[in-house]
């Protein structure tokens, strides 16, 4: 069994940091949310000038047993086809990786299609594809082991790199369905609150989704452990993003949370180590329907809210010029002595 060593940031630098961000030249807490990311920034690096280097987007992508059920309205293919958008550059993260100076790494988990690995995806594979958890659980004990493992992996190269800030999306049609399932046995929030429109379903697309996955929870005879729930009802980029989520807080790298999937992933991880929290940064709440909710019951804030849902890692990279400011300003900005003010709070 993969296990991490993970401890909440050490607070004995926290009274220092404070200090320095309230006597910036400015008002006591007048920037707001910028001071708290500050905060955490510096409790993460242990230090009252943090810095963010190389910060990278690794995609982790696999598909669906699920998706026999017709529980969304994308075909399986999308999932490689994308991934050859993603290739040449044209997807909706790609020129946001663009713009915000961020590598992109896409990650086969278990796409369930042979993918050109010579053209620079990472190859992690377990399988091609869950199984069908309406019918039996979507991964051996083994299976999802190994994808904490792989997903560790892929953290630790981008360590070696140089990386201290870490994006993360997925890849994988069927995963909203995988989500509103981790969602509703790790919250208790009725499964119907947890399932919304995925890639655009309509009412009568949404209420047989629901019902399908009404079905395979009602059919588990699991032991309700989180190892558990993870490896029955989750995908292969799913239980691979939440072994790198832990590998990354492990290594005292901030960590930023896209969308629906990726909150349900650090969910997931927040079971078996709570700790990680600590060093994650919610970029949005996105469209999809229970994503608020879930946010809320996790009681933390996302910095965004632009009805964003397509996942990838999209949302997360669009808030970081907030963090990449929160940063500059604990670095960048005066303190009253050094600008020969007069306190002012």
């Amino acid at each position: 069994m993969k296990t991490f060593h993970i401890t909440p940031p050490d607070q004995s630098i926290r009274a220092t940091l404070i200090e320095k961000i309230n006597n910036l030249t400015k008002p006591k807490g007048s920037l707001g949310i910028l001071e708290d990311l500050a905060l955490q920034i510096g409790l993460i690096q242990q230090t009252v000038s943090p810095t963010l280097q190389h910060p990278q987007n690794i995609i982790f992508a696999g598909d669906h047993g699920i998706v026999a059920e017709g529980v969304s309205l994308s075909p399986k293919e999308i999932t490689w086809q994308q991934i050859y958008n993603f290739l040449h550059g044209g997807a909706g993260v790609n020129f946001l990786c663009r713009q915000h100076g961020f590598t992109l790494k896409i990650v086969d988990a278990g796409v369930d299609y042979d993918l050109p690995y010579d053209l620079g995806i990472i190859n992690m594979k377990v399988r091609k594809g869950t199984r069908n958890y309406l019918h039996e659980a979507a991964m051996t004990e083994a299976e999802m082991e190994l994808c904490m493992e792989r997903g560790a992996e892929v953290v630790r190269r981008c360590r070696e790199e140089g990386s201290n800030v870490l994006s993360f999306g997925e890849m994988g049609i069927g995963n909203t369905s995988s989500s509103s399932m981790w969602m509703t046995c790790f919250t208790g929030i009725p499964l119907e609150q947890c399932v919304g429109a995925g890639s655009g379903l309509d009412n009568a697309g949404v209420r047989h989704k629901y019902e399908v996955l009404k079905q395979s929870l009602d059919s588990y005879k699991g032991d309700g452990s989180p190892r558990d729930i993870i490896r029955y009802f989750g995908g292969l980029e799913m239980a691979m993003a939440v072994g790198a989520i832990l590998q990354a807080a492990e290594l005292n790298m901030v960590i930023l949370i896209d969308g629906f999937i990726m909150t349900n992933c650090i969910l997931a991880a927040s079971k078996l180590y709570p700790e990680v929290l600590d060093y994650a940064i919610f970029g949005h709440c996105g469209d999809e329907s229970g994503h608020k909710l879930l946010l809320d019951r996790i009681g933390v804030k996302p910095l965004l809210n632009l009805g964003l849902r397509l996942g990838e890692g999209t949302g997360a990279i669009c808030a970081y010029p907030i963090i990449d400011s929160a940063v500059r300003m604990i670095n960048e900005m005066d303190t009253f002595s050094q600008a020969s003010i007069t306190t002012y709070f």
